[in-house]
C-alpha cells in the first residue's frame, strides 16, 4: 500500500526559500511537545524524517522540510547514507538559517573510528552545520556489528571523541533488526543519551521491541525515539494514520520520525497529532488485535527472520533505514 499521496498546497519550493530570511513561522500548529529523556531538550513529538527525501525532485523536498520547520517541528532526523547523501544536503539547504531553534540529528553506519569521523565530517558539512545535536550509531543490526563497535578502533571511540569535542551534543543508538542485539548495546555501554527503535502496533506479536528494548530505555532515562510508525506504509491496510501515531505516542516514547514526501503527507501527520490523548488499555489492545493480521518477517522485512531455515530466507535484501 502506497503512502498517502495528496498534495496539501500548491506553494514551489522558489519560493518558500526564497523567505528563508524570515524568522516568524507563518501556520504554526499546536504539535504536543515531550522532554527528551536526561538531555534537557524539548521536542516535538513527531519530527521530520529525512529517509525518503531522495525520492522526489530536490524543489519538492525542500518545500516539504521547510513547510515542517514553518508547522512548528523542532526535530529533524537524517543519516549520512539516506539518498547517498542527498537528504543531509537538502536539510543543509533549506534549514541552516534557522539552525539555533532546531534539533538536527544524524546517523553514521560505520564500524571503525577513522571511517565513522570521516562520515561525520561529511555530514556536517552536507548539513551546512558546525555541530550536531544527536549523532548515533546506525542501524546496528548484529552481534558482530557490536564487537566491531567496541573494539580497539572502533567506531565507539569516534562517538565518544566527537561528544567531547563538542561536534556533537548527545550520542545514540538506533536499530530495527533484531531487539536483542540492541540490548546488548544498551548493556555495554551506559551513557547512551538516546535510542531509536520501530514502534508500532504489529510490533509486539514478533521480535518486538517495545517489549524488550522500550523497557530499559526507559528504566535508564534515555531519549526514546519511534520510528516505523506505518511499517513502511503497510499497517494502513488494517489501521488509520492517526491510529498509527496515537498508539506509538501513547508509549513511552518523547517523539517519532515520520518520513514525507508532499506537503500533504506531512499536514496529515500534524493533524492527526494536534490535540492528542493517550489511548487507553483497551484501545491499545483493538490496534493490536487488528494488527496481528499483518504481523511477522513477511510483513516486517526489517526484522530477522526466525521462522524459517538459515540461508532459506525468502525475502529479497532489506534496502530502507
Amino acid at each position: 500500500m502506497k503512502r498517502r499521496v495528496f498534495v496539501g498546497g500548491a506553494v514551489s519550493a522558489a519560493s518558500l526559500l526564497a523567505a528563508g530570511e524570515r524568522r516568524k513561522r507563518r501556520g504554526t500548529a499546536d504539535i504536543p511537545r515531550r522532554n527528551f529523556g536526561k538531555t534537557g531538550e524539548s521536542l516535538t513529538v513527531i519530527g521530520m524524517a529525512g529517509g525518503r527525501l531522495h525520492m522526489v525532485s530536490s524543489d519538492d523536498a525542500q518545500t516539504v522540510v521547510r513547510r515542517a520547520y514553518d508547522l512548528g517541528i523542532n526535530y529533524f532526523d537524517n543519516a549520512h547514507a539516506y539518498g547517498r547523501g542527498r537528504s543531509e544536503e537538502i536539510y543543509g539547504q533549506v534549514l541552516a538559517p534557522f539552525r539555533k531553534h532546531l534539533f538536527l540529528t544524524s546517523k553514521s553506519g560505520k564500524r571503525t573510528r577513522a571511517e565513522a569521523e570521516a562520515e561525520l565530517y561529511v555530514s556536517m558539512k552536507r548539513l551546512r552545520t558546525d555541530y550536531i545535536d544527536l549523532w548515533q550509531i546506525h542501524a546496528v543490526s548484529e552481534m558482530e556489528d557490536v564487537e566491531k563497535i567496541f573494539a580497539p578502533g572502533g567506531a565507539m571511540e569516534a562517538f565518544e571523541a566527537a561528544h567531547k569535542s563538542g561536534k556533537v551534543r548527545f550520542i545514540g543508538v538506533t536499530g530495527h533488526r533484531d531487539p536483542e542485539v540492541i540490548q546488548e548495546m544498551l548493556k555495554r555501554y551506559k551513557k547512551f543519551d538516546s535510542v531509536m527503535i520501530p514502534v508500532h502496533a504489529a510490533d509486539p506479536a514478533y521480535l518486538s521491541f517495545e517489549k524488550s528494548v522500550l523497557p530499559k530505555a526507559v528504566k535508564h532515562g534515555m531519549g526514546i525515539q519511534g520510528m516505523k510508525n506505518f511499517a513502511n506504509a503497510r499497517l494502513l491496510s488494517a489501521l488509520t494514520v492517526r491510529e498509527c501515531l496515537a498508539y506509538a505516542l501513547t508509549l513511552p516514547i518523547h517523539c517519532t520520525a515520520v518520513g514525507c514526501t508532499t506537503i500533504g503527507q506531512l499536514e496529515d501527520d500534524v493533524r492527526a497529532v494536534t490535540g492528542f490523548k493517550p489511548l487507553d488499555d483497551a484501545e491499545m489492545a483493538d490496534l493490536r488485535k487488528r494488527a496481528e493480521r499483518v504481523k511477522g518477517p513477511m510483513f516486517e522485512d526489517w526484522k530477522r527472520n526466525v521462522e524459517v531455515k538459515a540461508g532459506l530466507d525468502p525475502r529479497p535484501e532489506y534496502a530502507g533505514g
